[in-house]
């Protein structure tokens, strides 16, 4: 019930635009360095986990970085948000893969010229990544938001950043799959880079992960959704053109789908949550072992642990607070 209150008095604080403190109990002076590495311009919730990151006073951004190929894209995608929130203080990095292949949003993109990026630009973001986690004073957290070849390079060339950092990610399928059904799956962002994943689960720094048991049920609707859809927050607005350029794009997506009325499901918004809060999760400890076909399945012999967000107490709340924290 204490953890509970604390986690509605956030809500409330972060409504009312207070940001000296969290729920936690953070001042603004003893934030958890993050790096974000995100495959951003693929599926939208990348995007609405970026705005939630950088709205959520626990965290000081420190670099973000376009994990899986097409990085250039995806370097101009996360200089071009953070340029118009103002946050060119949080650096940005291009990761491996140097495409600038059109993306489910360059109609939002367009010419947009990361080059001009009034914030720092690591051209080798990867080293970047390596070179944040050493200067940092305390451990790093890298929170992952798909595939993970960077991070795979980076453990390559230099494995003692495991020694300064954790990972919170959004991983895997344990015991239900997308939307809920009652089977595993292989999960899109195991299931796309199955080889650089082991080599993360490898590396021995501390693991927790939102599978789709817990962040495949996350869709804003109804009043939620409403109070972001008509907010006139200039992020909130940057965030609603985006997912309107994106889902046409979004070949997976029904399209019947009203960007008016209901979200996509957000992923990514749930690592975000993981990576400050653990409270309306159902948390187990579990040796898992990632297949050659993407399955992220239990194996006591030759897993790792790994803590796994395997159920949600309260869905609902998690909702809220999400809509809360966006809302600013």
């Amino acid at each position: 019930m204490e953890t509970r209150r604390h986690f509605l008095q956030y809500s409330i604080a972060m409504m009312a635009g207070l940001t000296a403190c969290s729920q936690s109990g953070r001042s603004t002076a003893n934030k958890i360095p993050v790096i974000l590495d995100t495959d951003i311009g693929d599926d939208i919730d990348d995007t609405w986990a970026l705005l939630m990151l950088l709205r959520m006073p626990q965290f000081d951004v420190k670099l973000a970085v376009g994990d899986y190929g097409n990085a250039i894209y995806r370097a101009r995608l996360l200089a071009k948000l953070l340029e118009v929130t103002g946050r060119t203080d949080v650096p940005v990095g291009v990761g491996i893969g140097r495409t600038d292949n059109p993306g489910n949003q360059s109609g939002w993109l367009l010419d947009y010229n990361y080059r001009a990026f009034p914030g720092a630009m690591h051209r080798d973001g990867v080293q970047a990544i390596i070179d944040t986690i050493h200067e940092s004073p305390e451990p790093v957290t890298l929170l992952c938001l798909g595939p993970v070849p960077n991070i795979a390079e980076a453990l390559k060339r230099d494995p003692s950043i495991a020694s300064n950092a954790r990972i919170v990610g959004m991983y895997g399928s344990i015991y239900t799959g997308y939307e809920g059904e009652e089977s595993p799956v292989a999960e899109w962002n195991v299931r796309a880079d199955p080889r650089s994943l082991r080599a993360l689960f490898a590396a021995p720094w501390d693991i927790t992960i939102t599978p789709l048991d817990t962040c495949g049920l996350v869709v804003l609707d109804g009043d939620n959704y409403q109070r972001i859809h008509n907010s006139n927050d200039p992020w909130l607005k940057v965030l609603i053109d985006n997912y309107k350029v994106w889902l046409p794009n979004a070949e997976y997506m029904d399209p019947a789908t009203d960007p008016t009325k209901v979200s996509s499901t957000l992923f990514d918004t749930v690592a975000v949550y993981l990576a400050a809060e653990q409270d309306l999760f159902e948390m187990q400890d579990l040796s898992l072992r990632v297949t050659d076909d993407g399955y992220t399945v239990i194996d006591g012999d030759n897993g790792r642990n790994v803590h796994c967000a395997i159920g949600w107490k309260d869905l609902p709340a998690f909702e809220k607070v999400l809509t809360g924290i966006l809302l600013g």
